[in-house]
């Protein structure tokens, strides 16, 4: 089968920083589905485990979580699919990834493809709405309400792939006044179309633009990206017994003494938990996803595909890569089809 992969870590302007290739078709394990890949879309850790992980001696490391396709083969112990069932999933970071025309996956952790979209619309959405849910749902728990707090949320970066789908979440699915960052007129203008209240510039302190707004100490802040940049100012933002949790991974150390004084918890969020640990709760994400999917179709929350740029081969998932690694996407990169 057509694939893509790598045998070194590489500046994505090299030439063997991605390279096709052909690999075996994966045979699925008890619970896996072997799923034909139609479309994948980009996230931040595609590029970040390219420049980390190295592949096996004499061997291909095959990139690629987020995933939309058809079910071609099952295990001997699946249950929750079937052979044609259409699918969307963003799988797990120890298995090879989706850059192949076919790959294996737990069930445990795929959904059925929302109905109204596309197969490139709805793999943009898995990673990114599993990040976003669990970290609202999970582990900021934002329907628990913090006393004394403004029944708000502060969504730091929330013009890409996981604030997107965070706005929309937080909008639709809760009442609580939602504030996000975004520097730029069209970054802007898309939160605002995602629904939210009020939109702030991350170029500038954030407390002070929060308290301008007037409605008082969010209880929640969810920072996505450059924490380190904004960690004092959340640190100032957030209400006494707030609750404050990060996905991204912090260039230098925070100092989480500044949450002491006001007793904020901090959480961190990362999607692979579940499949990496192999948790007892693994199922859930099968859970979000279904339920994600039944949202899609009702209208209540929409794709965040930003660009379709081509077929997935190495050339245009290097476009995609060095896109990522400039910070400056809007909504999710997709690619369609061998």
């Amino acid at each position: 089968m057509r694939a893509i992969g790598y045998q070194q870590s590489l500046p994505i302007d090299q030439d063997a920083s991605l390279v096709d290739i052909d690999l075996p078709r994966p045979e699925p394990g008890p619970r896996d589905l072997l799923v034909e890949i139609k479309a994948v879309s980009l996230n931040p850790v595609d590029t970040k485990v390219r420049m980390r992980a190295q592949a096996e001696p004499g061997g291909w490391k095959v990139l690629g979580f987020d995933a939309a396709g058809i079910v071609r083969g099952i295990g001997k112990d699946v249950t929750l699919f079937k052979e044609g069932d259409e699918v969307f999933y963003a799988g797990a970071i120890t298995r090879a990834g989706t850059n192949a025309e076919f790959h294996a996956v737990d069930e445990r952790l795929v959904g059925k493809k929302p109905k109204t979209l596309s197969f490139e619309e709805a793999a943009a959405l898995p990673l990114t709405t599993l990040t976003a849910w669990e970290t609202l749902f999970d582990r900021l728990e934002i329907k628990r309400p913090v006393k004394g707090a403004a029944n708000a949320v502060l969504i730091v970066g929330g013009a890409g792939g996981v604030g997107s789908i965070a706005v929309q979440l937080a909008r639709k699915l809760t009442d609580l006044m939602v504030i996000t960052t975004a520097s730029r007129p069209e970054t802007q203008e898309w939160v605002r179309e995602l629904g939210a209240h009020h939109v702030i510039d991350h170029s500038r302190p954030l407390a002070a633009q929060v308290e301008a707004l007037g409605i008082g100490a969010p209880a929640f802040i969810f920072s996505i990206t450059q924490t380190e940049m904004h960690f004092a100012e959340i640190a100032k933002a957030i209400a006494p017994q707030g609750r404050f949790a990060l996905i991204d991974d912090p260039k230098t150390p925070l100092d989480i003494s500044l949450l002491k004084g006001k007793s904020v918890s901090i959480h961190w969020e990362s999607m692979f938990t579940r499949s990496t640990f192999q948790t007892a709760d693994m199922e859930r994400q099968h859970e979000i996803l279904s339920e994600a999917s039944r949202l899609v179709d009702a209208g209540t929350i929409r794709t965040t595909l930003g660009d379709v740029i081509g077929t997935i081969n190495a050339g245009n998932l290097k476009r995609a890569h060095a896109l990522i690694e400039s910070g400056r996407t809007r909504g999710k990169i997709v690619l369609s089809g061998f």
